[in-house]
């Protein structure tokens, strides 16, 4: 019995040694997936792998049509064809298709039915009908936000801000405009109203800021003063949201919203009548509790 004992340990030490060494790493760092920027567990086969490139290559191709956007390179209302891009940047078809589909869903490019996909080309009164629905919209989501946001929507707005604030080159133009996308959009949300962070989706894919951005684009000598003073009239509004002062978050939108209708004016040759008008129209519907806003 004592030889047969040590005959099975002589037998499985060796094989356990192996699997402890070398097979069981082998099969955790296998199950290892990337979600996002981390590692978590799961089985990495060949369709994951393909996934993982596809959304790669996909961020990348909308990557560099959001520049080229921002950069003025595509006109407002040129067509983005599909096999062009493709040929343009050796890639197959279907990641330039779900580039353009991630840019229509952020506001940078409209399908339209049996023809293709462009820049949009919005008129005057469209482009004044979303400033002043963002107006209204964002006024009162800052306000709900200053009573409703947890700490990690604060965090989130905090980090977004933070990453502005370098930001003053031609280069940083793409993310910029993404940051402060996702600055609105957070405020909204944290407003706690479904239906208003959807209204607010809206109503921001067809406000053309890229357009903003492209102006400064070709004026580089706005840059940078533009940029500082969006980081400050972000930073005032999430400071009015993190010390739960609703009516300040409120006027401190008003004023940078505000501030873009000027900026329709001055970098786009809106009409400032059509800006004047809208603005005299909805102005007792913007009148906070403590102050009302200046209009021109």
């Amino acid at each position: 019995m004592f030889h047969y004992r040590g005959y099975i340990l002589l037998y499985f030490i060796p094989h356990i040694i192996y699997n402890v060494l070398y097979i069981i790493p082998g099969v955790w760092l296998e199950k290892m997936v990337v979600k996002g920027d981390s590692l978590v567990m799961g089985t990495f086969e060949d369709d994951d792998r393909e996934l993982v490139q596809k959304r790669s290559l996909k961020g990348e191709v909308f990557e560099f049509l959001h520049k080229r956007i921002v950069a003025g390179k595509y006109a407002p209302g040129e067509w983005l064809r599909q096999e062009e891009i493709s040929s343009l940047l050796g890639v197959s078809q279907t990641p330039v298709r779900e580039a353009l589909d991630l840019l229509v869903s952020v506001g940078l490019a409209e399908r339209v039915p049996y023809r293709g996909v462009r820049v949009p080309e919005p008129t005057p009164e469209q482009i004044v009908d979303s400033y002043a629905m963002r107006l209204l919209m964002e006024s009162a989501a800052a306000r709900l936000a200053a009573h409703n946001a947890s700490q990690d929507q604060l965090m989130v707005m905090a980090e977004i801000v933070a990453k502005t604030r370098p930001l003053v080159t031609l280069d940083d133009m793409s993310s910029q405009r993404q940051l402060n996308k996702m600055f609105h959009l957070t405020i909204a949300e944290s407003s706690g109203s479904l239906l208003l962070t959807k209204l607010y989706q809206m109503t921001s894919n067809i406000f053309p800021d890229w357009m903003l951005y492209e102006y400064m684009f070709r004026h580089p000598e706005l840059l940078e003063s533009s940029l500082e003073k969006e980081y400050l009239e972000h930073q005032a509004i999430f400071d009015a949201i993190a010390d739960h002062k609703a009516e300040l978050a409120a006027q401190h939108t008003l004023e940078h919203i505000h501030n873009l209708g000027r900026e329709l004016v001055d970098f786009l040759r809106i009409p400032a009548s059509l800006v004047q008008k809208i603005e005299q129209q909805i102005a007792p519907l913007l009148a906070t509790g403590h102050s009302e806003m200046k209009f021109r």
